[in-house]
């Protein structure tokens, strides 16, 4: 880690206000949902900026000497309009983290508990995506920070799987509950017999360990139906609903 990396322990109004970030954010919300029973599994929380700018626009703002104080503020943000929205109500909350932001996860893990225990919104109610397209400098910290999460009742989640660096590897090593599928891989898969073959192989690899199994970037009633008889249940994408600035998307159901 940066010798410059600010790890200091911070307080949930702090962190809920920015934490001395430099500039601040807030956050929308894209639903994952399960369309065998027709209800919201969970809403994943993006940073946003103030005006709505895209989470392109906020991450450019964020560097070494700020990572940290980003990832926290992140986590206080999305927990406190979830609970103002209600999420915890019906569906999980889903929380992006920055592996090579955390430290120690019994340390930095303190701001989450902290608040979800001031926004009374239920910690087994929060899963964590960590993302493939961040590169892992140390696979064993990063099993160590999913362990750490787990044993502290949240979920986990792989983001991404198949568009980063570490792909199969990180599948032996890491044990995740939920594992994301790129779009890259499903676009247009209804036409690409290719994404076929490699989307069922992983259907059935991940049913085999055990791992809940979500469609990312579904743009298309096509690529949604070929998804669908290959016995996949959860889905994020346009198709059913667009992020929802500070606010729950209306849902397209088949």
């Amino acid at each position: 880690m940066p010798q410059q990396q600010d790890f200091r322990h911070l307080g949930c109004i702090e962190c809920a206000s920015g934490c001395d970030l430099g500039f601040d954010f807030t956050m929308a919300f894209q639903p994952i949902i399960n369309t065998q029973t027709r209800t919201v599994f969970a809403q994943e929380a993006l940073a946003r900026g103030l005006n709505n700018e895209s989470a392109f626009h906020v991450f450019q703002q964020v560097n070494e000497t700020n990572r940290y104080r980003f990832d926290q503020s992140c986590r206080v943000k999305a927990i406190k309009l979830a609970a103002k929205l209600n999420i915890q109500k019906d569906s999980f909350l889903s929380i992006n983290f920055l592996p090579n932001a955390v430290y120690k996860p019994e340390l930095c893990i303190r701001t989450t508990l902290n608040a979800a225990e001031e926004f009374h919104f239920p910690k087994e109610k929060i899963i964590f995506e960590f993302t493939e397209n961040e590169a892992i400098t140390d696979s064993g910290h990063l099993e160590s920070i999913i362990s750490h999460y787990q044993q502290q009742g949240f979920l986990t989640a792989t983001d991404d799987f198949g568009s980063g660096f570490n792909g199969l590897n990180q599948l032996a090593d890491l044990k995740t509950d939920i594992t994301k599928i790129d779009m890259q891989l499903i676009r247009h898969i209804d036409r690409d017999q290719k994404r076929q073959i490699i989307v069922r192989n992983l259907v059935n690899l991940f049913n085999q360990l055990n791992m809940m199994v979500v469609a990312e970037g579904v743009e298309t009633r096509a690529e949604f139906h070929v998804l669908r008889d290959m016995g996949i249940h959860l889905y994020q994408g346009y198709y059913f609903a667009k992020p929802s600035f500070e606010s729950l998307a209306d849902i397209r159901w088949e």
